[in-house]
């Protein structure tokens, strides 16, 4: 069983997560399964196959947030001292091909979200930038061919 990295945000939104669904969600589902089995016939009840269906996914997915939360190693941005981008930066980069700079918080993987500029430490993006320092540049394998970054700044917040 190998750790998952994650942020203290992160870690906290799995959790949040896992409540709502066991104290909200799961017995809403158990009412809608009682509800339907009221209507009659179970062989051609669309509700009742909804609702089963339903629990099927919380109850997957409450296994999951359990396994996740298990082997989460919470890691704290601030306390990192390094020079390197590691797990946790904030890395701001200038795209040297359009003269952009875009900024990634290097997160794991149930908190990238690219639109709030936040990528997962496995994405080829996040595992190509970690251990690169400060003025070096980067090159970065993508769909469309090599995207040549240079970094420009790091922060750990």
């Amino acid at each position: 069983m190998s750790s998952i990295p994650m942020t203290e945000e992160g870690y906290r939104n799995l959790q949040d997560e896992l409540k709502r669904l066991i104290r909200v969600e799961r017995p809403k589902v158990v009412q809608d399964i009682a509800e339907a089995r009221s209507h009659g016939d179970l062989s051609e009840n669309a509700e009742y196959d909804a609702a089963k269906n339903r629990q099927g996914f919380i109850e997957g997915r409450i296994k999951e947030l359990n396994d996740k939360i298990a082997r989460a190693e919470v890691i704290k941005p601030g306390s990192v001292n390094t020079d390197k981008i590691v797990f946790g930066a904030s890395v701001t980069l200038f795209d040297v091909d359009t003269e952009n700079e875009v900024t990634y918080k290097i997160v794991g993987e149930d908190e990238a979200d690219l639109k709030v500029g936040k990528i997962s430490v496995t994405s080829p993006v996040g595992r190509a930038l970690i251990g690169h320092r400060l003025d070096e540049e980067v090159r970065i394998k993508v769909p469309s061919g090599v995207k040549i970054y240079e970094v420009v700044n790091i922060q750990y917040m």
